[in-house]
């Protein structure tokens, strides 16, 4: 997978340190590793921003922005009402090309959900990903409602024609409710993907070296780690 296209079942779902797990765990195979921020909104000129952070925590990887927005909003409103230019998908999938030429792996995350739009004409990270012809990862949170959320996203890649690379939970309770300990076994199915991997709860918060040593195990084979998903169901099975 030369180009990886990450998305969130919605915002604050870890979708950020799951590409940081995903960037870490390559950097750990000996790939070399290029982040892209196709729209980061909510962040200061000065401030550090998605990329920085995955940077942080995984170790030497190549990162890029295509636009910043200082209002926390969806990338076309936040376009808009900064008086900028949107971020258009065909501009993300060029910029991932270009990346694609000198790295193994580039990694594209996006902004909140799937089809939260990047500009006026309703263009959205979906768009983007067709244009690649690139899997989508989807990152989605552990317990109660994410199986609405996760199978719209699925039945969206599915309508457009784009693989799904699976799905990783971004956040894993150190103590999890039934609904989450349930999810497990029903993500893969309303998703019709595998599930790929689960981030403790407070990953983010890891000091960068011992983020790098464990992001292999919490991601699985096909993402380049060692994780297991029978065996982790198994464990906390209700």
């Amino acid at each position: 997978m030369p180009v990886l296209v990450i998305t969130g079942t919605g915002t604050e779902v870890g979708k950020t340190v799951a590409t940081a797990a995903v960037a870490a765990t390559a950097l750990a195979a000996g790939r070399s590793v290029a982040v892209l921020k196709a729209a980061q909104t909510g962040v200061r000129p000065d401030e550090p921003g998605d990329v920085q952070e995955v940077a942080r925590l995984a170790g030497p990887v190549t990162t890029a922005e295509i636009a910043r927005y200082p209002e926390p909003l969806a990338p076309a409103t936040a376009a808009r009402r900064a008086g900028r230019a949107p971020v258009h998908p065909h501009r993300i999938a060029e910029r991932a090309a270009k990346l694609a030429t000198d790295h193994d792996l580039v990694l594209v995350e996006g902004a909140g959900g799937l089809l939260v739009r990047f500009d006026a004409e309703g263009g959205t990270l979906a768009d983007a990903a067709a244009l690649l012809g690139a899997p989508v990862l989807v990152v989605a949170s552990a317990g109660l409602g994410t199986l609405n959320t996760t199978e719209l996203t699925a039945r969206e890649l599915a309508t457009r024609g784009i693989e799904s690379a699976g799905v990783v939970i971004g956040s894993w309770p150190a103590d999890p409710d039934l609904a989450s300990r349930c999810n497990l076994a029903d993500l893969p199915e309303v998703s019709g993907a595998p599930l790929l991997g689960a981030l403790p709860a407070g990953a983010g918060a890891l000091a960068p070296a011992a983020f790098r040593s464990a992001a292999p195990h919490w991601l699985a084979p096909r993402l380049g780690g060692a994780w297991d998903a029978d065996a982790f169901r198994l464990r906390e099975a209700p």
